[in-house]
């Protein structure tokens, strides 16, 4: 059980760190000949993007694991 919560704890630091560097590296992307901002709507439409994005593989891999141990995905007999 604690190594699951080590591993937890460590899968969580480097997806803070790894989201933290991209936003670094987006927002810092504003001089030179092509000038990136975005707005709050920007962001808004961002994260909403990514949140149904994950809900979407999370609720496909439910249905993937429910459906091999409900018995769905054995072969029939041909009775």
């Amino acid at each position: 059980m604690k190594s699951i919560l080590l591993l937890s704890l460590i899968l969580g630091v480097l997806l803070a760190g790894a989201v933290w560097v991209s936003v670094y590296i987006w927002t810092s992307m504003d001089g030179g000949d092509v000038a990136f901002s975005i707005s709050w709507h920007g962001w808004l439409a961002m994260g909403l993007g990514v949140v149904f994005t994950v809900g979407l593989g999370v609720g496909l891999m439910a249905l993937v694991f429910h459906s091999s141990r409900s018995g769905h995905d054995d072969l029939d007999d041909g009775a």
